[in-house]
């Protein structure tokens, strides 16, 4: 019975994360799948080939996307993108969706941008406890002017969805940059600690990124 139960859970952990995977990538193609609407009758697959060719709507919103990031980058582009920008920036109920959705896409993806480019440490959510988090800025405005400007805003992510999580503003001296990248963080998160990253060789055992501010004595273990 117990070799039954241990080829069940071999099993299970074989199947669960190929079959969320396979879900997300199919959940993907189809909603790309959906830009085929965009064309004629006459030129979608089914008219073309006789039947629906699956991921064809890759290669179109692949190419729009392209096609839209090729008209932005020159004069014109940015001049008919921002008289679009200010037209949805009039409506009052769109205005809400596209300002945010657009403010958090342009911190997000920007070359510039300094969000989740890397991991810390943070003592959460007691000061005897770490976990991992991702930095997503510094306050600059009304909420530096209260609190200082030695601050850092972070991402801590929950453990499987790291989707969902907590938005907390540290000081950055309680913070402990870590080497790992943000990618191998959210792994680590995501296995809830089993997939650790390995240590740079090149980086002593004991030498840290930071300093813990508030030290507390290690377990005995």
């Amino acid at each position: 019975m117990q070799t039954l139960r241990r080829y069940f859970v071999a099993g299970l952990l074989v199947w669960i994360p190929l079959g969320i995977t396979l879900w997300v990538l199919k959940l993907l193609v189809d909603m790309m799948d959906q830009s085929l609407l965009l064309l004629p009758e006459n030129l979608r697959s089914d008219a073309l080939f006789g039947f629906h060719v699956p991921g064809l709507g890759i290669i179109l919103t692949l190419a729009i996307v392209l096609a839209t990031g090729a008209l932005a980058a020159n004069f014109f582009g940015r001049k008919l993108l921002a008289m679009g920008h200010e037209l949805l920036s009039r409506i009052p109920i769109v205005r809400s969706i596209y300002g945010g959705v657009k403010q958090i896409s342009d911190t997000l993806f920007s070359p510039e941008g300094k969000a989740f480019r890397r991991a810390v440490l943070v003592r959460y959510p007691h000061a005897g406890a770490w976990t991992v988090a991702l930095v997503t800025g510094s306050p600059e405005f009304e909420v530096a002017d209260l609190i200082g400007r030695e601050q850092v805003s972070v991402f801590v992510p929950t453990t499987p969805n790291i989707t969902a999580g907590f938005f907390l503003v540290v000081p950055r001296a309680d913070t402990i940059p870590l080497d790992m990248t943000v990618d191998d963080a959210l792994k680590y998160i995501i296995s809830m600690g089993v997939a650790e990253p390995l240590r740079k060789r090149d980086r002593p055992e004991r030498n840290r990124s930071g300093t813990d501010p508030n030290p507390l004595p290690s377990p005995r273990t």
